[in-house]
C-alpha cells in the first residue's frame, strides 16, 4: 500500500464511484410481419462530485427478433442518447397506449404529468390541489399504477392536514395542535406518517382520496384490481405505535382490496408481515411475500398466490429452511413491480444464494424452481450477481456485476424447460478492473458449532489486487456488513473496489446470520450476537490468512458500519493483539443505552434473544443482558487505532452510541478520530459523505498498516 496524497485518493474514489448504474427498466414491442422490435428503456443512476449529489438519467435500446424465434435476439443497436431526467420521483408506463405518468417536484410543487408520442397531454398541480400532502415515492410505500382503462391513476401520499376545524370556541384547532407529537415511520422515512390512497381520474383531472381503509392501517404498494373499480394495497398496523420499516421486513401487515365505494377486505392471514403484491397479466392470480412479525428484522420469505376467483390462497415457494449447495436457498427481497410471465405461469425474481445474487424461475405448475444466470460453476462464474430489473413480453432486463466487473445491462428472452437462456449484453461497463476475487467457504471449528442449530457454515468474498512485485504481502481489511441480517453478494461494490485499488486485499464477510444460507442461519444468531458473530469473522479471516500467504497477517484492519461496526468494534477489543486499525460507521456500541433512541426497539430485544411486546418494560435483567453482548464491555481492551463516522440524524442507531466508545477510548489516551456528519443519516449515503468517509479511512488505514509492530501469531 503505497502512500498517497489525498487527492490521489479522492481521484482513485472518483474513478469508481461515479460509475453509472441501472434502477429500472421497461420493456415495449412492436410486431412487423417478419420482425419483432423490442425497445429497452432503462433509468440510471450517477454520483456526481460537482453537484455533490446523485443524476439520473435514461438511455434507450433497439433490439431485433425474428417473429419466429422466441429464444434470442438477432440484432442489438447502437444505444440513444443519455437523456437527463430532472426532478421525477415517480413514473408509470400504461399498458396499452404506452402514456407516460410522471410525479415530477419543481418550484416547490409536486406535479402529475400525462405524455404521449404527441407530447404533454395533462399536467396536473397535485400541491395546489390540496387534496392531500407530499407524494411518497420511497420502495416501502411509493406506487403509480395504471388501471386496465388507462384513465385512471393510483399513487400514495401524506394525508392532508386539516388546517379549517375550529374548536368549540371558535379558536382553530392548528394553533391548539401545533406542537403535537407526529410519529413517523423511523429511519429513511421521516415526516411519512398517515399515508393515503389517491386515485385520479385522468378524463375530468380529479383526484380524490380513498376512503375505508381500516384506521388502523397504512396503506402502501397498491395496485389497480381486475376491472379498475377496487385496488389492492398494503397495509401496516401502527398501532400501538409505529415502529421503524426501513429494512424491516418483519412488521406486522396484511393484504387488502378496497372497492372505490369503500368497503375493505383482508386478503391474507393475521398477525403476518406481507410485501410485494404483484398481479398475473391475466389478471387470474396475485401473488406476494409473506414472513413472520417480530424476531430478525429480515428473513427468509414465503412466496403466497391468491387465486382471484376461488379466493383460495397457495404456497408457491415456501422458506427454506437450509439450502444444499448450489441450490435455491430460499427469497430475501422484494419482488421486482414486473416479474410474471406473458402466459401467467412463470415468476422470476432475484434472490441471495449464499455468497451469490442469483436469477431464478419459479413455475407454477410444477413449483421447480431453476436458476437463470450463466449455466456455469460458482467457480467459472464472470458475474457474482444478477438483479432482474424487469421481465416484460418474455423478456428479461437485468443488472450483473461482480467485484471486478461494474454494473452492465443484460437482457435475455425467458427460456422453453429444460434450456438455458441466450443472454446479450446491451453495453458494456466503461472499464473492468484488475482484480483477483474468489468466494470462500468456512465452517467453524466444533467449539464454535451452535447446538440448536448445528452443522451450519458460513462465507466470505476475497477481492485483491494484481501480485505486488518483490513478492510483498496484501494487507487484508476484514469489511463486515451491518444488518445483521444482510449479505455481501459478490457483486460491485465502489468502496471494496476502491481500496483494492489503493493495494488492499478486502474480504468482506457473510457470517451465520446473513441472508442466502437459509433462514436456519438467520435464527441462529438471534441470542447470540457478539460471540457467534464475533467467532465467525475472526474464523473467516484465519480461512484467509491459512489459504492465500500473499496475504500479510501482521497487517490486518477491521471496517462496517451498524452491525458491522458493532463486530469491528468487537473484534478490536476481544482480540487486542491482531487487529492494526478499525473503522467504524454509525457502530451500536451499547444495546442497553440503544434501547430507547432506536426506531427499532423490537429488535434490541429479539437481537440478545428476548422476547419482545409493544408494552414491554425494561427490566436490569434485560439491560444487563443487552450490556453483556456489547463492544463497549471490551473497550479497555481496545490497542488498535479507532476510527468513528457519525450521523448526526440517524435514527436507527443514535450517534451518541459512538460517541459513547470516543469518549471511553480518550479516557485511556488510546488513538480515537471522530468524524460527525450533521445532516446524514443512518446510511451515511450523501455523496460527499461517503467521499469523506473513503477519504479519511485510507488515509486511517494508510497510517496505521504502514510499519510492522509486535504482534501475536495467529492460530489458525
Amino acid at each position: 500500500m503505497a502512500q498517497m496524497e489525498p487527492g490521489q485518493i479522492t481521484g482513485v474514489y472518483g474513478e469508481v464511484s461515479t460509475l453509472p448504474a441501472p434502477l429500472s427498466a421497461h420493456v415495449t414491442e412492436e410486431q412487423l410481419p417478419e420482425l419483432r422490435i423490442f425497445t429497452v428503456a432503462a433509468e440510471l443512476s450517477q454520483s456526481d462530485p460537482v453537484r455533490g449529489s446523485r443524476i439520473r438519467y435514461s438511455q434507450q435500446w433497439t433490439l431485433i427478433a425474428d417473429s419466429n424465434d422466441r429464444k434470442s435476439i438477432k440484432t442489438v443497436l447502437p444505444p440513444g442518447p443519455c437523456v437527463p431526467v430532472s426532478g421525477e420521483l415517480l413514473t408509470g408506463l400504461s399498458p396499452i397506449r404506452g402514456r407516460r405518468a410522471v410525479v415530477r417536484e419543481t418550484g416547490g410543487h409536486q406535479l402529475l404529468e400525462i405524455w404521449d408520442p404527441q407530447g404533454l397531454r395533462k399536467s396536473l398541480n397535485l400541491t395546489a390541489l390540496n387534496r392531500h400532502g407530499r407524494v411518497y415515492d420511497d420502495a416501502q410505500f411509493g406506487c403509480l399504477s395504471w388501471s386496465e382503462c388507462e384513465n385512471k391513476l393510483l399513487y400514495v401520499a401524506e394525508k392532508s392536514k386539516n388546517t379549517s376545524a375550529e374548536t368549540h370556541d371558535g379558536k382553530s384547532a392548528c394553533l391548539k395542535d401545533r406542537s403535537v407529537y407526529s410519529e413517523d415511520w423511523g429511519e429513511g422515512l421521516t415526516n411519512k406518517s398517515a399515508p393515503v390512497l389517491c386515485a385520479v381520474n385522468l378524463q375530468i383531472g380529479f383526484v380524490s382520496v380513498l376512503q375505508g381503509v381500516p384506521p388502523d392501517v397504512s396503506p402502501g404498494q397498491a395496485l389497480w384490481a381486475p376491472g379498475s373499480q377496487s385496488v389492492f394495497f398494503v397495509g401496516w398496523y401502527h398501532e400501538p405505535f409505529r415502529l421503524g420499516l426501513k429494512f424491516c421486513s418483519n412488521r406486522r401487515s396484511a393484504l387488502f382490496k378496497l372497492d372505490l365505494d369503500g368497503n375493505c377486505e383482508c386478503l391474507s392471514g393475521h398477525n403476518l408481515s406481507v410485501s410485494s403484491p404483484r398481479l398475473s397479466p391475466d389478471g387470474s392470480t396475485l401473488i406476494y411475500l409473506q414472513g413472520r412479525v417480530f424476531g430478525p428484522h429480515s428473513q427468509c420469505l414465503s412466496l403466497q398466490q391468491l387465486d382471484l376467483k376461488s379466493g383460495k390462497t397457495s404456497t408457491l415457494l415456501d422458506v427454506v429452511n437450509r439450502a444444499q449447495p448450489g441450490e435455491f436457498a430460499g427469497v430475501y427481497e422484494a419482488l421486482p413491480s414486473c416479474c410474471w410471465s406473458a402466459d401467467s405461469q412463470r415468476v422470476v425474481f432475484s434472490s441471495a444464494r449464499r455468497n451469490w445474487k442469483d436469477l431464478f424461475m419459479v413455475d407454477r405448475r410444477s413449483n421447480k424452481v431453476t436458476s437463470l444466470s450463466d449455466s456455469l460453476s460458482d467457480v467459472s462464474k464472470q458475474y457474482g450477481s444478477w438483479k432482474l430489473l424487469t421481465l416484460q413480453k418474455d423478456l428479461m432486463v437485468v443488472c450483473c456485476s461482480s467485484p471486478n466487473t461494474p454494473p452492465t445491462l443484460r437482457v435475455g428472452f425467458l427460456p422453453s424447460a429444460g434450456e438455458d437462456v441466450t443472454w446479450r449484453t446491451l453495453q458494456q461497463p466503461i472499464t473492468t478492473f484488475d482484480f483477483h476475487w474468489s468466494v470462500l467457504d468456512v465452517t467453524p471449528q466444533p467449539e464454535e458449532d451452535n447446538t440448536h442449530f448445528s452443522g451450519l457454515d458460513f462465507g466470505a468474498v476475497l477481492v485483491k489486487p494484481p501480485r505486488p512485485l518483490h513478492d510483498a504481502k496484501t494487507p487484508l481489511v476484514v469489511f463486515i456488513h451491518g444488518g445483521p441480517h444482510s449479505q455481501f453478494s459478490a457483486e460491485w461494490n465502489s468502496t471494496t473496489a476502491g481500496l483494492v485499488k489503493l493495494g488492499l486485499a478486502v474480504l468482506m464477510v457473510n457470517y451465520r446470520g446473513s441472508t442466502g444460507f437459509g433462514q436456519d442461519s438467520i435464527l441462529s444468531l438471534i441470542g447470540r450476537i457478539g460471540s457467534q458473530d464475533v467467532k465467525d469473522v475472526q474464523r473467516a479471516v484465519l480461512t484467509a490468512l491459512r489459504t492465500d500467504i500473499t496475504l500479510d497477517p501482521k497487517r490486518l484492519a477491521v471496517v462496517g458500519g451498524s452491525h458491522g461496526g458493532f463486530l469491528s468494534c468487537h473484534l478490536v477489543g476481544q482480540y487486542p493483539d491482531f487487529y492494526r486499525a478499525c473503522a467504524a460507521r454509525n457502530p451500536v456500541i451499547n444495546a442497553a443505552t440503544l434501547l430507547g433512541t432506536s426506531d427499532i426497539v423490537d429488535w434490541r430485544y429479539s437481537s440478545v434473544g428476548l422476547q419482545y411486546s409493544y408494552d414491554q418494560i425494561p427490566t436490569a435483567e434485560a439491560l444487563a443482558t443487552m450490556l453483556e453482548k456489547s463492544p463497549i464491555t471490551h473497550a479497555a481492551q481496545i490497542k488498535a487505532p479507532v476510527l468513528l463516522m457519525l450521523g448526526g440524524r440517524d435514527r436507527r442507531v443514535s450517534p451518541h452510541q459512538g460517541l459513547e466508545l470516543y469518549k471511553a477510548l480518550k479516557s485511556r489516551a488510546s488513538p480515537v478520530r471522530l468524524l460527525w456528519f450533521p445532516d446524514d443519516g443512518h446510511s451515511l449515503s450523501r455523496v460527499d459523505t461517503l467521499a469523506d468517509c473513503f477519504l479519511n479511512t485510507v488515509l486511517w488505514l494508510q497510517q496505521h498498516l504502514q510499519t510492522h509492530t509486535h504482534q501475536k501469531e495467529f492460530c489458525c
